[in-house]
């Protein structure tokens, strides 16, 4: 049991990780950059530190790791409930070539690349190449609204096409879940009837669980969301909305998802109706407080003596990171649009952050044998070059080549 000035130590050092998270948020947005890399940098130093002096005990990186799970929960929440999914359904038709080409183009190079190039195993490869899928929605949304083009025919665009592949990588993300402990366990079997057999179970886990997060939206979010308003004013409602979400994500996590998902399926039940979506708001205090742990936590899980050829295995990844959305997103455009088109809805789609980190993260945490420690630093590089470098560039492209809300000017 941890000594009353031990827990007391946690809490100086919980505070202080707060007030610096926010000093770091503030500084890099003057900057223009994600505060993301802010916090993945005060996990480097927190390592570090801990390597020299000892900060942390075995229980204090028990309830870092705890906060880093609601960082995770309330990340994949807000996600959810942003998601339009009926927007998003009547404008599949004309953002689903360019989604589907860029997800496999993506998830094939980072496959290929993490087999071929780096050796890796399989099961690593796989997690690279389910990571690769994803982009990071707020990112690119950011420059283009700064760029007054968020509007535009290719905004919109844009938008919608960025919005499905973190769905799809999500889809993915619980897909493997499923599917690296059945090719752990049995690594020299025929992967292709596993791949069946893990993917049925999981189809059918995943129909039960969407079947109760539907039940709930339809006939228990409302009036629950409703009565907790009328009880008492905010922030109780926004509190309940939490609560929900903390439970739901709790729940998949016992049927074998992982609490992300979980968390995502909570939020696209809540995002059906308008007075949670405002709730939205208030959501933003938990949002911002819980987060950055999530971010801390990915620095202090980098084993320092693997940068060095983290750098390395990072320059071959990003390089597969950018070519896979370029190329995915191009040749679908360049159809019916022009290259300068194609190259700003490519470059928007490059950005990796939210979702492939929680991808790599949750692998590592299975062990070596999923994600190993060089292989999730080399990620981390991936995911601060893409999140920095890219919006830099995208930012001077939207100004050589301005969009209007009634269309591309190209």
């Amino acid at each position: 049991m941890p000594t009353e000035q031990a827990l007391l130590l946690l809490i100086l050092l919980v505070g202080l990780i707060l007030v610096v998270a926010i000093l770091l948020k503030s500084g890099l947005q003057r900057l223009g950059l994600p505060a993301l890399m802010g916090y993945i940098g005060l996990g480097l130093l927190l390592h570090s530190a801990d390597k020299t002096w000892q900060l942390f005990s075995a229980g204090d990186r028990e309830v870092l790791a705890f906060l880093a799970d609601l960082g995770i929960i309330c990340l994949l929440f807000r996600v959810g409930l942003e998601s339009d999914l009926s927007k998003l359904i009547s404008q599949l038709r004309r953002a689903s070539i360019i989604w589907i080409g860029n997800v496999f183009v993506s998830g094939l190079l980072g496959l290929v690349t993490a087999q071929v190039l780096l050796q890796l195993d399989l099961i690593p490869s796989l997690f690279v190449a389910t990571a690769m899928t994803a982009t990071s929605v707020s990112v690119s949304v950011a420059v283009w609204r700064e760029a007054n083009a968020l509007n535009s025919s290719n905004g919109q665009l844009m938008l919608d096409v960025a919005e499905m592949d973190d769905l799809s990588a999500i889809a993915l993300m619980a897909l493997l879940f499923a599917l690296v402990p059945v090719l752990h366990n049995n690594p020299d079997a025929n992967w292709l009837p596993i791949l069946g057999n893990a993917a049925a179970i999981f189809t059918i886990k995943t129909l039960f669980f969407a079947a109760f997060c539907f039940f709930f939206s339809r006939y228990l979010e409302q009036p629950l969301t409703g009565f907790f308003q009328k009880l008492e004013p905010a922030p109780d409602p926004t509190l309940m909305v939490a609560g929900v979400g903390f439970i739901i994500a709790a729940l998949a996590g016992l049927l074998g998802f992982s609490v992300a998902i979980g968390a995502f399926f909570a939020g696209l039940a809540y995002s059906y109706d308008p007075r949670a979506v405002k709730i939205d708001a208030s959501f933003a205090t938990l949002y911002e407080l819980f987060v950055p742990f999530f971010f801390i936590g990915i620095g202090l899980s980098i084993d320092l003596t693997t940068v060095p050829i983290a750098l390395g295995w990072g320059a071959i990844l990003l390089t597969a990171a950018v070519l896979g959305k370029l190329i995915g997103v191009a040749i679908p455009v360049i159809i019916t649009d022009t290259w300068n088109s194609a190259a700003l809805l490519g470059l928007s789609m490059v950005p990796r952050a939210e979702i492939m980190m929680i991808i790599m993260q949750r692998g590592l945490h299975l062990g070596a044998w999923a994600v190993s420690s060089h292989l999730f630093s080399a990620m981390v590089v991936v995911s601060a070059a893409t999140t920095i470098l890219i919006p830099l560039l995208l930012r001077c492209l939207l100004q050589r080549w301005p969009q209007t809300e009634m269309g591309s000017s190209l």
